[in-house]
């Protein structure tokens, strides 16, 4: 007997619903855009600092310990800018977050470019950072929150392939401007000027976003959530693309508490129980992929930043001068966007956890090539290949950690780990310098692939098959 034979009736698709069964609109595309154009120049400001690290040293007579605190200061601003600027996305929505983000890092990368001396730089740069240390986070929320999820993963991907565009575009406009002097002002400033005007230029852009209406939804403004929902069904249908009913049995709605996508029923004891932040994180149904997810994130950084970060200092160290340096560091950057391009048609096709371990154990492989190669042809070869396969780690990742909270705690959670990467980051000039000073190349990167290996067993072993995203009450919907 039919349900409408019995009178049932079905409930109405709650607003998470309805954006998941959407297919793929030039509104999306064009949030992507928006949100990638931001992200590559987060890239370029993230690899400024490494890129440049020889051409300060000698412009400032920087002391051993004054590269190390130029180094950190960026990621040391961007571990409290991840967790500080999470939880005002979770709390004020994702769109103000993202403008007050852009404002901190456009202002002090653009005060960096006046630095009178080490002193200065450092502050601008640890200042800059706060600013810098969100963008990712809060872009992987947004995204997270307003694709529909059986394309999240491929619009995410292309997303960051945009945005590691700005990794070799560093490189070499830094190839371009350091041996350069544009009106009297060394090239090194006009780098720091360049990324600030374009960060301005991507928080015009950004202003007009409108808001996630899941966060909408999660927070009780339901009116605006529906409303912005029913936009985007409205251009869908313009478009004569149908929209497919839900999934019986599914519902999203953060305070629902109804089953879960698949209709297999949320587990009672995986809801996010109210109260302080850290007992949600470790509540039994999120306790073991918040370990995973902080594991991830704390060992990342060697291998993602350790490369990125340390490259320069490693190919001077091999005998190789300055613009030398920066014009293999230009072409291996290259792989970053290859990488993240790479990556756009593994994300849906490969669960996400196993796809990470891979490309970390890949990572191990190239660094290893990279530390003992013997000539410049080899040297670029094994970077190109470690870039590479580094950004389908990072793209991966990416999705990956903002796949694994509920709506109301993601920004704010997956912020949390994030910060994790980059106070690990900040930690690596002072833990790795003398590890490549006493060690050499060899020793560095041996380092840099056991941490990865130790990445890779723990994404592996923590993770249950299948659980890669979680649904609005916290509760695992499986691999897309």
């Amino acid at each position: 007997m039919s349900d409408d034979t019995l009178g049932a009736v079905r409930p109405a698709p709650s607003v998470a619903e309805r954006l998941d069964r959407l297919p793929v609109l030039p509104t999306h595309r064009r949030i992507t855009t928006v949100i990638g154009i931001g992200l590559l120049f987060d890239m370029y400001e993230n690899n400024l600092s490494g890129t440049l690290s020889q051409v300060l040293r000698t412009d400032f007579a920087l002391t051993a310990t004054d590269v190390k605190l130029v180094l950190a200061s960026v990621f040391l601003g961007q571990f409290f800018g991840a967790i500080l600027m999470g939880r005002l996305a979770d709390r004020l929505g994702r769109r103000r977050a993202f403008l007050v983000n852009l404002a901190i890092y456009s202002f002090f990368s653009l005060a960096g470019a006046f630095s009178p001396s080490v002193g200065w730089l450092i502050a601008t740069r640890f200042l800059a950072g706060i600013g810098i240390g969100a963008e990712q986070t809060l872009s992987d929320s947004y995204l997270a929150d307003v694709l529909p999820a059986r394309h999240r993963g491929r619009l995410m991907a292309w997303a960051y392939t945009l945005g590691f565009c700005g990794v070799p575009a560093v490189g070499l406009t830094a190839m371009w401007l350091v041996p350069l002097a544009p009106f009297g002002v060394a090239g090194w400033r006009w780098l720091f000027a360049l990324g600030a005007a374009g960060s301005a230029v991507v928080w015009a852009w950004r202003r007009g976003l409108f808001e996630s209406p899941r966060w909408l939804a999660a927070v009780g403004r339901r009116a605006e959530a529906e409303a912005l929902t029913a936009r985007l069904e409205a251009e869908a249908r313009s478009l004569g693309k149908p929209l497919t009913e839900p999934a019986a049995g599914r519902d999203a709605d953060p305070s629902g508490g109804a089953p879960e996508p698949g209709g297999r029923g949320v587990d009672p004891g995986s809801a996010v129980p109210s109260g302080p932040f850290l007992r949600q994180l470790f509540s039994p149904g999120l306790r073991r992929r918040t370990v995973q997810c902080w594991l991830l994130c704390l060992l990342s950084t060697v291998g993602y930043y350790g490369f990125g970060t340390l490259a320069p200092l490693v190919l001077a160290a091999k005998g190789y001068d300055v613009v030398q340096g920066l014009g293999y560091t230009a072409t291996v950057f290259v792989g970053y966007p290859v990488g993240a391009l790479l990556a756009v048609p593994l994300m849906d096709r490969v669960e996400r956890r196993f796809l990470v371990a891979l490309s970390a154990l890949g990572m191990a492989v190239a660094g290893l090539g990279f530390a003992f190669a013997g000539s410049a042809s080899t040297v670029i070869a094994c970077g190109f290949a470690y870039t590479l396969v580094s950004n389908v780690f990072s793209s991966a990742s990416h999705v990956f950690l903002a796949e694994q909270y509920p709506t109301r705690i993601r920004a704010q959670a997956s912020g949390t780990a994030y910060s994790l990467s980059k106070l690990t980051a900040a930690a690596l000039p002072f833990a790795l310098l003398p590890v490549l000073e006493r060690g050499g190349p060899g020793t560095l990167f041996a380092t840099i692939a056991a941490a990865m290996v130790a990445l890779a067993a723990a994404v592996v072993l923590l993770g249950a098959r299948g659980a890669d995203r979680t649904d609005e009450a916290g509760a695992p919907v499986g691999s897309s």
